[in-house]
């Protein structure tokens, strides 16, 4: 009897042993810990078994979030086995998990520096950058592992890290200034070198900058696609024909836009093209006069010239008077012509009609209200005003032309562009 009881004992106790020492199931990986491989993967060294049993051990209370016993059994290593690079590898996940990743990149550092190609090692190299916020680290890290078959995880991590990076680009792009913007772009475009939307916006960059070969050769990937036809490709098509003045191409894009998408920028930008392209097969004395910073008379009966219809086509016009200093001035017939629709007059004394002299702001508002006058436009008969400059500013306020005096001095010299925005108005209140 006694015998039996001890040997009842005997197996309760051996019983009791077996269940202490079973090993635990191994933890499954979470969150991004699903990314992090065994601290011992591609470890040039070599790892003793009794150590690698405690590493796998180490290992595991990790995975289960059990850093306190995860730290004993390293400490065992450490004592056993000093400077184990994996024990010291999986300590640096320890202080990324625990939220010291500067801690961790260091301990990771130093391991490369000794192994350049320990792999488990880059893997943690790039998990701590994505801690750090370091994208394009991370991305380089992972895309140098990408076809490495033991870190099957890699592609997919990449896949996530590059759209972030690209995203990353693309988002700094669009508020960067525009050479920045570009250098971002392109290097977005390295990464995903398919996205439509960094395409366009590099060649609308490109195109800001007078870049056109390059903006064109930004978009080329897209032409042979269903893209093409984008109102935003079509727009900056049209801005690269324009860029390299070839207007009539450029019209039959903006006006295709703006018939078919009803943005008001199309049309306003259709309708600037073509002043553009009206400017570029004018004669090379219009174009003078145009992009002259201080106008002078004769350069005005350039622009009167094409600009008011009213003088270009008149019709039954009397001789003008001979005036003896228009021999040798460039756009003579125009400013003949100017005399003969009453414009200008010639001085009755000295014959002259003083060609070179400057149109000032103030004589600028009294020959458009005099050409208002003299061609006919009904809001320019008003009740008869004295002073002449007085009574050329309400002509001009009742027909809706701009008054150089309100934004220029009355002595300071008017540009050629200030002069065509006057005209065109002048045009407009005359009628054809």
């Amino acid at each position: 009897m006694k015998t039996r009881f001890i040997l009842a004992l005997a197996l309760i106790a051996l019983a009791g042993a077996c269940a202490t020492t079973s090993p635990a199931p191994p933890a499954v990986p979470q969150d991004d810990d699903r990314y992090l491989i065994h601290p011992a993967t591609g470890y040039p060294g070599t790892v003793p078994p009794a150590v690698e049993r405690r590493l796998d051990d180490a290992w595991n209370l990790y995975l289960a979030r059990d850093y306190t016993e995860a730290r004993r059994e390293l400490a065992e290593i450490e004592r056993r086995a000093p400077g184990s690079g994996p024990a010291t590898l999986l300590g640096a996940a320890i202080e990324l998990r625990e939220g010291r990743p500067a801690v961790a990149r260091n301990i990771v550092d130093r391991l490369l520096q000794q192994n350049p190609r320990y792999t488990a090692a880059r893997v943690y190299e790039a998990e701590i950058a994505i801690a750090n916020g370091d994208t394009r680290r991370a991305y380089e890290a992972y895309r140098s592992l990408s076809n490495d078959p033991a870190v099957p995880s890699a592609a997919t991590r990449l896949a996530v890290v590059r759209q972030s990076l690209f995203d990353q680009l693309y988002s700094e792009a669009r508020t960067a200034p525009d050479a920045e913007a570009v250098r971002l772009l392109r290097e977005a475009l390295e990464i995903a070198p398919a996205d439509a939307g960094a395409r366009i916006l590099l060649a609308q960059k490109l195109v800001a900058a007078s870049q056109w070969d390059e903006a064109r050769a930004s978009l080329d990937p897209l032409l042979n696609t269903s893209d093409v036809d984008r109102n935003d490709i079509q727009e900056v098509l049209a801005e690269i024909d324009f860029g390299r003045g070839r207007y009539e191409d450029a019209m039959a894009r903006y006006e295709r836009l703006a018939r078919r998408s009803g943005d008001a920028r199309h049309a306003q930008r259709l309708q600037e093209v073509k002043r553009r392209w009206q400017v570029a097969n004018m004669p090379p004395r219009y174009r003078a006069a145009r992009e002259s910073v201080a106008l002078t008379r004769a350069e005005l009966a350039v622009l009167v010239y094409w600009h008011v219809e009213s003088v270009r086509f008149a019709r039954n016009l009397s001789s003008p008077p001979i005036a003896v200093d228009v021999a040798d001035v460039s756009g003579r017939d125009e400013l003949i012509r100017a005399i003969a629709v009453g414009l200008y007059e010639v001085d009755p004394v000295t014959r002259r009609v003083s060609p070179f002299r400057p149109v000032t702001a103030a004589s600028l508002t009294r020959l458009a209200a005099r050409l208002l006058t003299v061609r006919g436009a009904a809001c320019a008969r008003l009740p008869y005003e004295p002073n002449e400059t007085l009574r050329a500013q309400r002509i001009v306020g009742a027909c809706g032309v701009t008054d150089a005096l309100a934004t220029i001095g009355p002595e300071d010299p008017v540009t050629g562009e200030q002069a065509v925005a006057i005209l065109e108005q002048v045009d407009r209140a005359i009628g054809h």
